[in-house]
């Protein structure tokens, strides 16, 4: 299928600003995929649900910028605050912990702070959760999943499986668990990056982005599992020689497309982990987000063990369609909306 972008099959509109930003064959593409996503998941019992979208905590992560707005009924005493959800993982871990079961939710989410080029500050997101599973095996359903949407446009791609260590070895020869800043900083070579306030974990992002996504094989699923501890977001730690972080993430070509984890269970190293969050923000002047008590206090009644992992949609139809441009598979972007 060929990618039909802006108004191409409406004459006489060219790029008006009213007019679509994709095209009609982008729109057919996305109704079809959402439709083989809720087949797929019909087929395997995994529940759909839907969760708030606004919701009284909003995201700690410091590199994430959530939107908030105000209330103006009557609120009982409760915050007026309500913050746009940047996914729906907590409500969904609260689901689970009521004891729902398997569960997915396909639907939007809101990012300040990221549009044009690959991000649009709302767009759509499809997390599920499997009871019992780990990430990896949460990966080869992932990995079936998005073969199945590669089938909707007559194609199909290979898969390489590798950890984030051995990645950056046989990349750039440097172990990036152990590896200090300066060789972290060498490793770039003459990619131009200013260093004021790089942590470590930033580096290891740069280098992922500038050095490593770029070489990906544009036909290749690429899983990389196995993360640094330090990143490891929502996921376990698992005490290897340094630990890592039992979390996976799927490249198809060099468009990140989906984001999982052995689900951490500790509601303390879960506190643990939002303290922390807010330091970092603090440190940065970032603002203070409240933290999500709902959440813990189901983890404390009981998440049960699971994997889980969040899909972005937009960048899937992106990678299907072989476009670079996130507008191009948006019925409206972001200035057009």
């Amino acid at each position: 299928m060929t990618i039909q972008t802006g108004s191409d099959g409406c004459d006489g509109i060219g790029d008006a600003a009213w007019s679509p930003s994709a095209g009609p064959a982008a729109l057919h593409l996305r109704a079809a995929l959402n439709r083989l996503i809720r087949e797929f998941f019909h087929a395997r019992n995994v529940l759909e649900v839907e969760t708030p979208v606004l919701s009284l905590a909003g995201n700690t992560e410091p590199n994430i910028a959530s939107f908030s707005l105000e209330f103006s009924g009557r609120t009982n005493g409760a915050p007026r605050t309500r913050w746009l959800r940047t996914s729906p993982e907590f409500a969904l871990k609260r689901l689970l912990a009521a004891g729902i079961g398997d569960c997915y939710e396909l639907g939007r989410v809101f990012r300040d702070g990221e549009a044009g080029g690959r991000h649009n500050p709302e767009f759509s997101m499809l997390e599920w959760y499997r009871i019992g599973w780990d990430h990896l095996r949460l990966l080869d359903e992932t990995v079936e999943l998005v073969r199945a949407a590669l089938a909707l446009v007559g194609r199909n791609a290979g898969l390489r499986i590798t950890t984030f260590r051995d990645l950056y070895w046989q990349a750039l020869q440097l172990d990036p668990l152990t590896a200090d800043i300066e060789a972290l900083r060498n490793a770039l070579g003459d990619v131009g990056i200013d260093p004021i306030g790089l942590t470590r974990d930033d580096w290891l992002d740069v280098l992922m982005t500038h050095r490593l996504q770029p070489a990906f094989a544009s036909d290749q699923l690429l899983a990389v599992h196995d993360w640094p501890a330090s990143q490891a977001a929502l996921a376990r730690i698992r005490n290897d020689a340094p630990p890592v972080a039992e979390r996976f993430e799927l490249y198809l070509g060099s468009l990140e497309l989906a984001n999982g984890y052995h689900e951490l269970c500790d509601p303390s190293e879960q506190r643990a982990r939002f303290e922390r969050d807010a330091a970092v923000r603090a440190q940065r002047g970032l603002p203070s987000i409240p933290n999500d008590t709902a959440l813990l206090a189901a983890l404390a009644h009981g998440l049960p063990a699971c994997a889980g992992v969040a899909v972005g949609v937009d960048r899937l139809l992106m990678a299907l369609l072989g476009t670079s441009r996130i507008a191009d598979v948006l019925g409206f972007e972001f200035a057009k909306a």
